[in-house]
């Protein structure tokens, strides 16, 4: 562009507008306060510049405003920051954009909105910094079909280690809320999430969390309301504890999916599940591997896996009306629509407890424990559920077992797991 003296006003005008990368972001020292763009313009060229420019020893500051997010965003490398918000982040609603550009998860065919990653991180909302993914119209797009291609997972921290996430809020998630990919020695705690659909349109796959290859993690005092698993560590997942939480609605605690990918090799070790309130879920928690016969392909297909499942505890949980089972183990997931090969995997599931276990069921059914002809599961435990109320007359509720050794101290198996 030429300038006369005449334009130096329009021209500098001009300019800015063509720089927003730098124009919006505040830096004082070493705090970088993203200043929102305003009139719904997007905020996402702001934000990573903020997060380039205050990158380590640093604070990243988001105003008590709305930041509207129409790009993806990739934020990596940081080291000793804090990220402040105050505000709101707002994601955009061109779904065709979303589709074709979101960043891959690197796992399941999934993809993610915004990748962020590094050391030493400290991440607060004070309790109302909110995530707001605009979720409804990814609800009604998908219309209950899962796993819809391109449908992007809010936030994924990868690479990371040294992280501690508080008082967050996540509302109207587009697919799950958060993912946790290559990363150790984190803390979330003070978590709010609530996707709910005012449609016909179910919120299946809004998933508060998973994880994969991820050591120490701990989720403490979490409030999930959503349309599927709650909490649900995937491949390599070790050393997960979940703690004084409430979850509603969905699935409850999810030990998988896993064992989806022919001839890998995978595992889920160390997981506790306590002091959990759960409020009409499906499950209080259960545990899922794919057959021993690939079927289809990820992330709705797959199967032939290997590896194992073992020291998993879901205890001290209170719960209102459970739709299904208060604890399942299924070795039958397969490809959508197809049934059979439950007794094909050799994904080994061992050292499973359900332990004091209280509240109400609307059904007569205890526990469903179908493990795979392939590979039973030996020392499984449901114990200290005297306090569970059901909706039935029969004398006792159904314990259904299927190719399961019980472990000292479990109820008795009282028939067969159905296995389709």
């Amino acid at each position: 562009m030429v300038c006369t003296k005449a334009l130096l006003t329009l021209c500098v005008g001009a300019l800015l507008q063509a720089l927003p990368v730098y124009s919006r972001v505040d830096k004082r020292g070493n705090v970088c306060t993203v200043v929102p763009e305003g009139n719904g313009r997007d905020d996402s060229p702001s934000i990573i510049s903020a997060f380039a420019q205050c990158k380590k020893d640093a604070s990243v500051v988001f105003l008590n405003r709305t930041y509207h997010v129409e790009r993806v965003m990739s934020t990596h490398g940081l080291r000793n920051v804090t990220v402040d918000v105050k505000g709101t982040l707002l994601w955009g609603t061109n779904t065709s954009y979303w589709i074709n550009n979101s960043l891959p998860l690197g796992y399941q065919n999934q993809s993610v909105a915004w990748d962020f990653g590094g050391d030493n991180i400290f991440w607060t909302g004070h309790g109302y910094g909110t995530f707001d993914g605009n979720g409804q119209i990814w609800y009604d797009l998908a219309n209950g079909a899962s796993n819809m291609f391109g449908r992007p997972i809010n936030l994924v921290i990868r690479n990371t280690t040294n992280f501690i996430m508080q008082d967050m809020r996540f509302v109207q998630s587009q697919f799950w809320t958060m993912a946790v990919h290559t990363a150790e020695n984190l803390l979330l705690e003070r978590i709010t999430i609530r996707s709910v659909s005012n449609s016909s349109a179910s919120t299946l796959n809004t998933d508060g969390i998973d994880t994969f290859y991820t050591n120490n993690i701990t989720l403490r005092n979490w409030d999930v309301t959503e349309g599927d698993d709650a909490v649900a560590p995937k491949a390599n997942t070790s050393n997960l504890l979940i703690q004084d939480s409430h979850f509603r609605d969905g699935s409850g605690v999810a030990i998988g999916s896993i064992g989806q990918y022919p001839g890998v090799y995978e595992f889920i070790e160390n997981v506790t599940a306590e002091r959990v309130i759960c409020d009409r879920c499906r499950h209080a928690g259960y545990v899922k591997t794919w057959t021993g016969v690939q079927k289809g392909v990820p992330p709705n297909g797959g199967g032939g896996g290997v590896g194992y499942v073992k020291n998993i505890v879901f205890r001290d949980f209170n719960v209102t009306d459970i739709t299904d089972s208060v604890a399942q183990i299924t070795q039958c997931t397969s490809f959508e629509g197809q049934t059979g090969d439950c007794d094909t995997s050799t994904f080994q599931i061992s050292n499973v407890t359900w332990s004091n276990i209280s509240g109400t069921v609307s059904n007569n059914l205890l526990a469903t424990l179908q493990c795979s002809g392939a590979a039973p599961c030996p020392d499984i435990v449901v114990e200290g559920v005297g306090g569970l109320v059901f909706n039935s007359a029969s004398a006792r509720p159904d314990v259904e077992c299927s190719h399961v050794t019980l472990g000292p101290g479990s109820v008795a198996c009282n028939g067969n797991a159905t296995r389709v």
